[in-house]
């Protein structure tokens, strides 16, 4: 059975001195608001690392599959999930796309989760996901800094050499100059980035997204850059709690309760007012999250909310209270 109840979460991101998401078309430079200095995080980036921590702790488990892999053709996933429906790869009749949507919700955990647009080819329509996630924004101004780096070696054609003797020969009679070159490297000395994801309940009845499709993300998002790290993305890591807000409904009839937990039971934006996180007044330039003051009004919960801490990717939620090893945040 889908999820039964609206979902809205948040959480923290720290990231020291590296490129928490470069922009191509400006040098890969990190992404920034220019009019105010905040950093970004596409939603892209963060759906990517998701996919991709999925990928790799359910790989070859059923309905675990990804359908937006590295280096892949969506067309030959969109084929597969229409041939597994008992259809043609091409077929373009109505219910035959149908068919290759339904049964690429089933194999694809990306597609049950975020959604997916698979028009293209042999055509299984459009499926719009339960799960959005926003920009990640940093709370203070970034500072993209662009230094030069030398690389003690060269990727020369070395006129041409095609054995191993002819580049030692090319090696030997150059100068050693010319075996250096130069690389640039963009980061940020450090951005605190808050992300915030919304979650339908009417939506996942559509795609079949469950109680364990949620579990599972919840998990990715603890984990994910754990298993991302690389030159660029050393010290990236979600520090705070996932913060989850859970809509259960107010109403003795118990029909009218169930469908207020689809509805939701308060606006989003002022569920996410509850969480303030400010940089402490000593601070002038934060160089870790923990120049950051967190707090939580427990206290102006509206009613028919449910607030959820989970620390640990593996861990329970803690409802409606903070988890006891919890040091960052206190109630406010």
């Amino acid at each position: 059975m889908s999820i039964q109840n609206r979902y809205e979460f948040m959480y923290y991101v720290s990231c020291t001195n590296c490129n928490p998401n470069g922009d191509p078309d400006m040098g890969n430079t990190p992404r920034i608001d220019p009019q105010t200095m905040q950093g970004y995080i596409t939603d892209g980036a963060t759906k990517r690392r998701i996919r991709n921590y999925v990928e790799l702790a359910y790989a070859g488990m059923p309905g675990m599959n990804i359908i937006i892999q590295q280096s892949t053709n969506i067309n030959r996933h969109i084929a597969e999930a229409k041939r597994a429906a008992g259809v043609e790869d091409c077929a373009k009749a109505k219910e035959a796309v149908y068919a290759g949507r339904k049964k690429a919700c089933e194999l694809f955990y990306d597609v049950r989760t975020f959604g997916a647009v698979m028009s293209t080819g042999p055509n299984a329509g459009q499926v719009r996901g339960p799960v959005q996630i926003s920009f990640g924004k940093s709370l203070d101004p970034v500072l993209p800094l662009d230094i030069s780096i030398t690389r003690m070696a060269v990727a020369d054609n070395a006129g041409n050499a095609q054995t191993v003797e002819d580049y030692e020969k090319w090696e030997a009679e150059q100068p050693e100059e010319k075996l250096r070159t130069m690389g640039r490297k963009q980061f940020i000395p450090f951005g605190l980035y808050e992300v915030r994801g919304f979650i339908s309940a009417n939506l996942a009845a559509e795609t079949g997204f469950d109680d364990q499709d949620l579990k599972i993300l919840f998990e990715a998002i603890l984990n994910m850059y754990e298993h991302d790290r690389s030159a660029s993305k050393g010290e990236m890591e979600v520090v705070s709690p996932l913060i989850i807000f859970k809509h259960v409904g107010t109403d003795s009839d118990a029909s009218q309760r169930v469908r207020q937990a689809k509805l939701g039971c308060a606006p989003a934006h002022k569920l996410f007012d509850l969480i303030q996180v400010q940089k402490k007044k000593d601070v002038r330039y934060p160089r870790t999250y923990r120049d950051y003051d967190a707090s939580v009004a427990l206290g102006k919960l509206p009613k028919g909310v449910q607030i959820g801490f989970q620390s640990a990717p593996y861990g329970s939620i803690c409802w409606d209270r903070l988890p006891e090893e919890e040091t960052w945040f206190h109630e406010g």
